[in-house]
């Protein structure tokens, strides 16, 4: 049987989804226990897969990568070779930080960044549209970021005890 999330467990989660450098022990105080079954805890949601990583929310513009772009992609086929190819040339774009399969007229959304529209510009012709299972590419800038939320709405009832597999 597979074991089960607490509210112990969840409230391990939404802290570190607000702030992922914070120490065992202080995890431990802000969750309500002693910092060995913290550790425990949070090593068993690791392992399960539920916290995938830690990283470092950076500001791009800061970094020289002033252009957003969603790149919203048709393909002429679905077939699943087909797409698995798509998904890794897309794994393999540097520019490439957000790519979503998506059902519709649209089979995946990408979401790039780059330093200029130049950048961009060249991405998009000599890689993206050269891509031979590549229908149609629509593009929409991005003029200001408005909402950027990391993982998931923990404040948001969850169904009872989600399993850990």
């Amino acid at each position: 049987m597979a074991a089960r999330l607490d509210q112990i467990d969840l409230k391990i989660i939404e802290e570190l989804q607000e702030s992922g450098r914070m120490t065992n022990v202080e995890l431990a105080r802000r969750v309500g226990i002693s910092a060995p079954p913290c550790l425990r805890r949070m090593r068993a949601l690791e392992e399960a897969g539920i916290i995938k990583g830690y990283h470092a929310e950076v500001d791009q513009k800061r970094l020289g990568f002033d252009v957003t772009v969603f790149a919203m992609v048709g393909l002429h086929s679905q077939a699943e070779p087909d797409l698995q190819a798509f998904v890794e040339q897309v794994n393999a774009w540097p520019l490439v930080r957000e790519c979503q399969m998506l059902s519709g007229d649209i089979d995946f959304m990408l979401r790039c960044v780059a330093p200029d529209m130049d950048t961009f510009q060249h991405f998009l012709i000599d890689e993206l549209t050269a891509v031979p299972n590549v229908e149609s590419v629509r593009t929409s800038l991005a003029l200001r970021r408005i909402k950027f939320a990391a993982g998931v709405p923990m404040g948001i009832v969850a169904p009872a005890d989600p399993p850990v597999t």
